[in-house]
């Protein structure tokens, strides 16, 4: 029994450039910038603050991080961040904590793929 799986955990991940698009339309570009760029930091923070929550087996802090994420999320066009944070608290609902430390853990990752895109995104003109 000297053979093993290894597994990479890739997804692809997209930010909805019609939703970024129209979030500039609405605001004008210094103020979506603005907007996209403090979404982008919360993000940033609260995946981290996630993991913390998690750790300390905080399941209900953990969910209204989680729904938090939701929200930003869609602000700015990342729908497979929202649907993950979404499918967080599902576990949590479940009390499943197997799913809740995979779902979380599939949460931090495409949380930062979507940050990275959205980056990468900064150098297009929307």
């Amino acid at each position: 029994m000297d053979q093993f799986l290894k597994i990479r955990l890739k997804e692809t991940v997209h930010v909805d450039q019609d939703r970024l698009a129209a979030l500039y339309a609405e605001l004008g570009e210094a103020t979506a910038e603005d907007v996209v760029c403090r979404a982008m930091e919360e993000l940033a923070l609260r995946l981290s603050h996630c993991s913390r929550l998690h750790n300390a087996s905080n399941s209900a802090e953990l969910r209204k991080c989680a729904r938090s994420l939701i929200a930003i999320a869609d602000q700015i066009g990342m729908h497979v961040l929202a649907r993950v944070a979404g499918d967080v608290m599902s576990a949590i609902d479940n009390s499943d904590d197997p799913a809740i430390a995979a779902t979380l853990a599939r949460l931090i990752r495409i949380g930062e793929q979507s940050l990275t895109a959205i980056w990468d995104l900064q150098d297009i003109t929307i």
